[in-house]
């Protein structure tokens, strides 16, 4: 391939005219938007200037050119604008958009260094992280809750070199790693990276307890709620919960003791299919005491009936009202843990855990979540009430973030020239106006 050494780029002419272009046109920014917004957020919820006070930093602090706080800060506020490789920084470092989000007016880490803050991460710095993003929830509340209830659902992180952990999980028919997130709404409490050889219930009854403890020192009456799919229904975690005054709704994998026990159900949603053609869902409730149990528990069968057949479910809970809304407004609601996890993955690059340690694919995991704390942040404090309040990161960063901007920079100032066609004008103001007054 020939070596072209030629900065100008040509297109197609339009009118007679060439149409040219290069990369010199000076400091100009395609993430000005998202600089100034992620800054100011981050102020809001004082974010990163507490997770780098609680970060243990062993460097000479004389002989150190980038702050913590600052390479904190470049990292998930790249993340946030889609920049998921370290390599990135090489360039990024020179965007003056990016340098004032993060208060220098030189250049930022270089990817070697942002690569050593990552591998000198540790079993502490994951405790750390996550002991503030508990802080940031409970914080956020002007006056105690009446009810929380904890998601739980566990995932595949594929990794495809050979890191620390890795194993070959049968389900997901590949290497990975298996990551426990917990949420509780749209708020990140837990992400929690953890090899795929485990139980996908490992460790969390521990973080159950843990989390049930804190909040209750927050909020002594506060009713809590552990939600969680058929993975996650474990006799010792139920039997925790009934002994410290926890309700669940958990779902059940399917048995023929269960599927006896409602074929009555099947029968009726199978006739009444056959009588109506139209797709049939029965619910009852029922007591049901596996082996291993020891005692009965209320159990909550679905009996559907399609053109495909008869497919039943179950859930078990403490929880006293109607089948069917526990069924459909309680515990399917926890489909919405699914997309927070696809908004941490897609579009926030949780699963780039291509470091060869353990502890700095933790943390990038972590830095992952900072991010989304910061975008959740701003939808729940700026968004409200508007047209992308329910948006999703990704549209969040392609409307709000991606705008293009010269910066001018003098002793006196910093200016953002944006884009005189920016279709989202007026929501931009909003959000500013929204954060300046929180």
């Amino acid at each position: 391939m020939t070596d072209c050494t030629s900065t100008q780029l040509d297109f197609p002419a339009f009118k007679r005219r060439k149409v040219q272009a290069s990369f010199s046109g000076g400091h100009v920014s395609s993430d000005a938007g998202g600089c100034l917004l992620l800054q100011q957020v981050d102020r809001c919820l004082g974010l990163l200037q507490q997770v780098g006070r609680t970060l243990n930093d062993p460097r000479r602090k004389a002989s150190c050119e980038h702050s913590l706080l600052s390479m904190l800060r470049q990292r998930v506020y790249g993340l946030a604008l889609g920049y998921e490789d370290l390599n990135d920084h090489d360039q990024l470092r020179k965007d003056w958009a990016l340098q004032t989000a993060t208060e220098r007016d030189t250049e930022l880490a270089s990817s070697a260094t942002l690569c050593r803050l990552e591998n000198r991460a540790d079993r502490e710095n994951a405790w750390a992280i996550h002991r503030v993003m508990f802080e940031q929830f409970t914080k956020s509340f002007k006056r105690s809750p009446r009810e929380l209830i904890l998601d739980f659902d566990a995932t595949d992180d594929t990794v495809h070199g050979n890191q620390e952990g890795r194993f070959f999980h049968g389900y997901y028919d590949s290497y990975c790693f298996l990551p426990l997130y917990v949420f509780c709404g749209e708020r990140l409490l837990v992400s929690y990276l953890r090899p795929s050889k485990i139980d996908g219930a490992k460790h969390a009854w521990a973080i159950l307890s843990l989390l049930v403890k804190q909040l209750r020192k927050a909020w002594p009456k506060v009713k809590i709620v552990f939600r969680g799919d058929s993975g996650f229904c474990r006799h010792k975690m139920l039997s925790w919960c009934e002994r410290n005054g926890v309700d669940y709704i958990v779902g059940l994998a399917k048995n023929k003791r269960l599927n006896a026990q409602s074929q009555e159900l099947q029968e009726q949603a199978k006739k009444q299919f056959q009588q109506t053609g139209d797709k049939q869902r029965l619910f009852s409730a029922f007591n049901y005491s596996a082996k291993s149990w020891g005692r009965g528990r209320c159990i909550i069968a679905k009996a559907e009936h399609t053109d495909k057949g008869s497919n039943p479910r179950y859930i078990v809970t403490t929880l006293d009202g109607d089948s069917q809304h526990l069924y459909d407004r309680l515990y399917c609601a926890r489909g919405e843990m699914e997309n927070r996890i696809k908004e941490q993955q897609l579009y926030l690059f949780a699963d780039r855990t291509s470091c060869h340690q353990w502890w700095a694919n933790q943390f990038r995991l972590l830095l992952a979540s900072l991010a989304y704390v910061l975008l959740e942040g701003m939808r729940r404090l700026a968004l409200k009430g508007t047209t992308m309040a329910k948006a999703q990161c990704g549209t969040i960063r392609l409307k709000l973030l991606k705008i293009g901007a010269v910066i001018i920079k003098n002793t006196r100032r910093i200016r953002f020239l944006l884009s005189s066609a920016y279709p989202y004008k007026n929501l931009f103001k909003h959000v500013t106006q929204q954060l300046n007054s929180t």
